[in-house]
């Protein structure tokens, strides 16, 4: 097989840039579950589950900016068959493109016994994408009928494999594993199982191994993964190490006695799991990103936010995670951040080149919203606040007041104006991602229709309007950060 290029592993190399930018768990406190973060040409990438049809991603060249980073769509499963109920999304690195793995049901399917694992690959090297569809991966002695969760890629003698969550033959809810041909495609449809729920630890509400996630050091490769029931504050990892010649057959693991990492009842840390691993931007830390509860009655929703800190090596080589930190503490973000963390993003106009702008930064209600040659003062200054239901809002840096549809028109050529807040979908509008150079459509949420420059204009003062989709650069915005 020939050789295929990855970021899965970690390396340690000696420290060398200050401390990173300031931040604060959670990093994500909307919709944080189960989340995937990659460090990747000078910016974080951040997903996480979406309980929809929907995947929103995050972007920041700082790890505190992901708090309020905008969540642009990069997928959207309408396809019978496989759209609804979306978890445990990672995307890989994998010969010059990126693939997306997530699990999803059919529609109307009732939770959870429908979920399987399919595969998305970008067009290019960007990680939002453009993502077509490749495949759905499952295994012919998974039950029920091919159920498999949490899929991840395991590097191992130069070939991949595909790790993730299933039954074989009646098991307890295991780590199971299949060899990969390339990183859309099983060379076999029947999966092994490599660990099974039998420790106490392991059992807690429910017996329970899932999640896995490889890490690699010094030759060494280790998997943690996820145990116990997700709905308990005892939800928590352990680890394996591959420590014989083949990762098909389960000898060839060897499993931890101990949790590695588990709740902190002093810090309100409850229900810590199902974890990704990155490196910081100098490559001289590795950090690990994981979600967990506040409340030890919480369970396997939304009330989960995504949290992320440093870890260090034992003398012997193994990982050690320490234990989890409490949610409003600052700490050092990741070595060798130079960018500042955006506080707010200006829309720069793909065809004039002009901003998204409040038309003279006027605080009343029906203000006019237009484009304008950029400034960089507060009136062309947005901040896009998520409303965890795969919309946001954007809110005039200026003002305080949101981007509106005028009386909730759903015609072409309505206006948009600014106005107090009023939480309803007129107000609301899909960052949908367009083209690489962080180009979106604002797709409103009542109409469907998008932002759009009147008869495509490149003039100061030019109309901001809504229209229905064309596909030109006279719909499209790029999203510059700014503080």
């Amino acid at each position: 097989m020939a050789v295929l290029t990855l970021l899965l592993g970690t390396t340690i190399q000696p420290a060398s840039a200050a401390e990173g930018r300031p931040y604060t768990n959670p990093v994500k406190s909307q919709k944080g579950a189960d989340p995937w973060l990659e460090y990747y040409n000078g910016n974080y990438y951040l997903l996480t589950t979406s309980f929809t049809n929907t995947l929103t991603m995050r972007k920041s060249p700082t790890l505190a900016g992901l708090n309020t980073a905008p969540s642009v769509q990069v997928w959207n499963d309408n396809t019978a068959g496989r759209n609804a109920n979306i978890w445990a999304p990672e995307f890989h690195f994998l010969n010059g493109k990126w693939y997306l793995y997530y699990s999803a049901a059919p529609a109307g399917a009732a939770c959870c016994d429908s979920q399987r694992t399919h595969v998305l690959e970008s067009a290019g090297s960007d990680p939002m994408g453009p993502y077509t569809y490749r495949n759905i991966l499952t295994g012919s002695n998974l039950n029920p009928g091919g159920w498999l969760i949490d899929a991840s890629v395991l590097k191992a003698n130069n070939r991949l494999y595909l790790v993730g969550s299933g039954s074989i033959n009646g098991s307890r809810q295991s780590l199971v594993i299949a060899p990969m041909s390339n990183p859309y495609t099983l060379s076999s449809s029947a999966f092994t199982v490599i660990s099974s729920p039998t420790l106490s630890w392991e059992t807690q509400g429910a017996p329970v191994n899932e999640g896995p996630e490889p890490l690699y050091r010094n030759g060494r490769t280790f998997l943690s993964y996820s145990a116990s029931y997700c709905n308990t504050p005892d939800y928590k990892l352990g680890q394996l190490e591959l420590t014989g010649a083949d990762p098909l057959n389960a000898a060839s693991w060897t499993k931890k006695s101990t949790p590695v990492f588990q709740r902190n009842d002093a810090a309100g840390v409850y229900g810590p799991g199902h974890n990704g691993f990155f490196t910081s931007p100098d490559a001289s830390e590795n950090w690990i990103v994981y979600h967990a509860n506040s409340s030890s009655t919480a369970g396997c929703g939304n009330e989960r936010t995504t949290r992320a800190q440093k870890f260090t090596w034992n003398a012997d080589g193994t990982p050690n995670f320490g234990t989890p930190v409490a949610l409003g503490r600052t700490l050092p973000g990741p070595a060798g951040e130079t960018a500042a963390t955006p506080t707010a993003y200006t829309l720069v106009n793909r065809n004039s080149g002009k901003c998204l702008d409040l038309a003279g930064g006027n605080t009343a209600d029906g203000a006019n919203i237009q484009q304008w040659t950029c400034s960089g003062g507060a009136n062309q200054k947005w901040r896009i606040e998520d409303r965890a239901n795969d919309t946001s809002r954007l809110v005039n840096v200026a003002t305080g007041k949101v981007m509106d549809a005028a009386n909730c028109d759903t015609a072409d050529g309505a206006n948009f104006q600014q106005w107090s807040w009023l939480n309803n979908n007129c107000q609301q509008f899909r960052l949908v991602f367009t083209a690489t150079g962080d180009y979106v459509r604002l797709v409103n949420a009542n109409s469907g229709k998008v932002a759009d420059v009147a008869d495509c204009s490149t003039a100061d003062g030019a109309n901001v309007r809504q229209w229905t989709w064309l596909s030109n650069n006279c719909q499209q915005w790029q999203l510059k950060p700014t503080t």
